[in-house]
């Protein structure tokens, strides 16, 4: 074998012209590309294996039992072969029999090989079929075998669909569905919108794989990368949010950092070199990207990946000279954008007046994408699966991310009742804005803070267009998430700086990092690379900033730094026993200490807090309290832990009640903790932003709410129109009572007292 990858393809490719070439049939040519491949590989074995009427039929081998060609027959996830065609993803095993979906097909005669090597044929996104190799010697393939079965998977992509060998599935058949439908989503960025489907780009399809003159091909990347790197710095330079300095422009600059990558353009010419053409090549490493992602858990290093997805898709465009995405051809209408992913500089091409949405099958909230969509105000609903294929081009669509729906060719019925919500949202929006300036205030005088949570450099806008009394939790980690290094100290600083002097007289309080499970950073990783089985509940927040203190110095001085002159507030995520929250003041302390020795102008006061998370710290609060300046209750995480139910598990999310007696008891046992040493006690979570488990919050005595802007003023609405004194007595009833149905039952007192509830 060649010791390079290219050197090792492009001698197969060239045995594999002539095959091609000649006049032969198509199965003569799989029975002629089997012997080539195993003997330049010395593999005993090489067999092809494609979908035919759904299930894989071994189509020619050499070194199993001829006989089996045409007999032995798997569905799709049915042993190895089956596993790659599933997942579209590479298989190199030593020993084939130990993989726990191995499958033994007696009638091949393979029981004797050990070592076994799998990659997909793909074709548009598909698998048609699988390559693979086995040998006697149990030993994994090299990685200059891997990318040679790799690229001439890709060229018998190209024989296996001219020859109509395989079913190449639906992907280039319209929808036959014409009726209404409703999908469902994560929520990106909120918002209602209706417009007509719009596909953000049409398939580029390859029509040659081969190269004939190398050098040629090498020169129309290397144009390519030009233009596309022109377009990259253009988009970035025009880009206008309306505020210098936000996250979307860090987005940007990450963005931009990959379409200069030597690394990957290192990738195109030595696939270049194997003898595939420009586009074939751009392609094969946009494959090995694909492959790549989905055997990577980390969400964060998917979001940077889908970026490079981008950039490839653009530079596939200009060097085929086929049409450009849909914001190239220009938008005729009110349009509601369908892409698998995004990156963030395509989004920026569309023209924001027609541009009223974007689903995707994919997505993040920390996606690049999200980050700059915010920026834009445009709504965006993600991981709504397939829905590529369940649209045509034209539908119409509406879209509520607020309620994580999609509704798909709706009825005139249903568009009338959406148009009337839409309406009324904006008529009680117009209501709540009115109310901007009012006191968020019960109607027997308690005062009820109204803070809003916030992640970035824009968030504290939101603070003057809701009225919201500051920023009750400020997550520091976002900054981190969008950058593609550790963020430097003066760059954290700088956020910090420009978030507190936009609250102005307003407390902001900022959470210090909460990154690792699932939300873990590819420039930091664990001292040994071991796969959390449980994230949320493994290294991450607090103990991971106690391990890696460096990091958590850093953002300390940033933030004292920050607040120079003012009141800053810190409060510590994930706090399980008061020794962890002694240690993380003390080390800001200690900063504090260190910055006042070298002269620097320090916050006129630090007041600290600890989330309450984790229900063991609920157990020695009587030790915690007297050490803490306040308290707050994460509802997200309390209630999975509470349960032991995963909050992102579909089949579980519906089926907790923030309103159960459980959750309420423990509540009121904190907050009546709190009360009697004096601390201020308040809730940031989903559960606080929901009008009527906001009241349950106000009935249970708690005093401060932070909550997403958009909940801001319907919450103040309900807290505007409601008793506290006559609320807290029904909840203490309810309680005492052990009743099964608090919300049926705090939904009719409140209708019955005329309460506003959204």
């Amino acid at each position: 074998m060649s010791s390079s990858p290219a050197a090792a393809a492009r001698q197969i490719l060239i045995s594999l012209q002539e095959v091609m070439a000649s006049r032969t049939s198509a199965q003569a040519k799989l029975n002629k590309v089997v012997e080539i491949i195993g003997e330049s590989l010395s593999s005993e074995v090489c067999s092809i294996y494609l979908v035919r009427d759904g299930v894989l039929e071994l189509f020619a081998t050499r070194g199993l039992k001829q006989e089996a060609v045409h007999v032995t027959r798997m569905s799709k996830g049915e042993g190895l072969v089956g596993l790659i065609a599933t997942n579209v993803e590479t298989l190199n095993l030593d020993e084939a029999a130990s993989h726990p979906d191995f499958s033994y097909r007696p009638e091949t005669g393979e029981d004797r090989f050990h070592s076994f090597a799998g990659v997909p044929i793909v074709r548009r996104e598909r698998a048609l079929g699988v390559l693979c190799v086995q040998h006697v010697e149990p030993r994994k393939y090299e990685e200059v075998e891997i990318e040679a079965l790799q690229t001439v998977a890709m060229v018998l992509s190209e024989l296996i669909a001219n020859a109509e060998l395989a079913d190449e599935g639906a992907t280039d058949m319209r929808v036959q569905e014409t009726g209404a439908n409703v999908m469902n989503g994560l929520q990106l960025v909120m918002g209602m919108a209706r417009g007509h489907v719009v596909f953000h780009q049409p398939r580029i399809h390859i029509e040659h794989t081969v190269a004939e003159d190398t050098e040629a091909e090498r020169q129309r990347v290397i144009s390519a990368f030009g233009k596309m790197r022109e377009q990259i710095d253009r988009m970035t330079g025009t880009a206008e949010f309306g505020v210098d300095g936000g996250e979307h422009q860090e987005v940007l600059e990450t963005y931009k950092m990959f379409a200069y990558d030597e690394g990957w353009t290192r990738r195109i010419n030595e696939a270049i070199d194997s003898g595939l053409t420009a586009e074939a090549a751009i392609e094969r490493v946009q494959q090995r990207t694909r492959m790549r992602m989905r055997q990577i858990d980390d969400p964060l290093l998917q979001d940077r990946m889908h970026d490079l997805e981008d950039l490839a898709n653009r530079l596939l465009r200009i060097v085929s000279g086929q049409l450009g995405t849909a914001a190239q051809l220009g938008l005729r209408q009110d349009a509601i954008l369908i892409a698998r992913n995004l990156g963030p500089a395509e989004l920026l091409e569309y023209d924001r007046r027609r541009l009223k949405g974007v689903i995707l099958e994919e997505g993040s909230l920390t996606a690049h994408v999200t980050i700059v969509a915010r920026a834009m105000g445009v709504p965006v609903l993600g991981r709504v699966r397939d829905i590529r294929h369940r649209v045509n081009e034209g539908d119409l669509i509406l879209m509520d991310v607020g309620s994580n729906v999609v509704l798909i060719r709706p009825t005139p019925d249903m568009d009338e009742a959406f148009e009337n919500r839409l309406t009324i949202n904006q008529k009680r929006r117009a209501e709540f804005t009115a109310m901007r300036d009012l006191p968020s205030v019960t109607q027997d005088g308690a005062r009820v803070e109204l803070m809003v949570n916030a992640g970035l450099r824009d968030d504290a806008q939101a603070l003057d267009l809701v009225g919201a009394d500051g920023i009750g939790l400020f997550r520091t980690e976002f900054q981190f998430l969008v950058s593609a290094t550790l963020p430097q100290r003066e760059k954290q600083q700088r956020l910090y700086k420009d978030v507190l002097d936009a609250a102005g007289d307003r407390p902001v309080i900022f959470r210090t990092v909460d990154i690792g499970g699932d939300k873990a950073l590819p420039y930091m990783r664990q001292d040994e690379e071991e796969e959390e089985d449980n994230p949320a509940m493994g290294w991450r927040a607090l103990r991971l900033a106690l391990d890696r203190d460096g990091l958590m110095k850093a953002q300390a001085r940033a933030l004292l730094e920050a607040a120079a002159g003012k009141i800053l507030h810190v409060m510590f995520p994930m706090v399980s026993e008061p020794w962890e929250y002694e240690e993380a003041r003390a080390l800001v302390e200690k900063q504090r200490a260190w910055l006042a020795g070298q002269k620097k102008k320090l916050p006129v006061a630090v007041r600290y807090g600890a989330m309450l998370e984790v229900p063991a710290l609920a157990e020695v609060l009587d030790l915690l309290l007297p050490r803490v300046d306040f308290l707050s209750i994460g509802t997200n995480d309390l209630t999975q832990f509470l349960f032991a139910a995963d909050r992102s598990n579909p089949r579980l999310a519906e089926r907790y009640d923030w309103l159960s007696i459980a959750i309420l008891r423990f509540l009121d046992r904190v907050i009546r903790a709190c009360e009697a040493h004096g601390v201020p006690v308040g809730v940031c979570g989903e559960m606080g932003g929901r009008t009527l488990e906001a009241m349950a919050l106000v009935g249970l005595g708690i005093r401060r709410l932070s909550i997403t802007p958009a909940s801001v003023g319907p919450v103040k609405a309900m807290i505007r129109s409601v008793d506290a004194g006559a609320l807290q007595t029904e909840m203490r009833a309810l309680l005492d009572s052990g009743a099964t149905d608090i919300r049926g039952q705090l939904t009719q007192w409140a209708e019955a007292q005329g309460i506003e509830l959204n």
